[in-house]
């Protein structure tokens, strides 16, 4: 299944050369904060809580948007 997904033309495989380590209450949480940053994403689209620590850091910025935030930002 993953041969398939990353062959896709939509997707990047991102593998991320520093470990931020920025969600200490779920370290397991920390990979993808670490490739959100490394790819430069806009958001990391998310209901679980552990990431809203994320809304106080200042650097690196990460911007989260949970399910209900992200429908009302991107509805047409």
């Amino acid at each position: 299944m993953i041969r398939f997904l990353i062959n896709l033309p939509n997707i990047h495989l991102i593998d991320p050369t520093y470990r931020w380590k920025l969600i200490d209450s779920d370290p397991d949480d920390d990979k993808f904060v670490d490739c959100a940053i490394a790819s430069g994403a806009d958001y990391i689209i998310t209901n679980d809580k552990h990431f809203e620590i994320l809304k106080s850091i200042p650097f690196p910025k990460v911007a989260i948007l949970n399910a209900d935030e992200y429908i009302k930002k991107f509805q047409a």
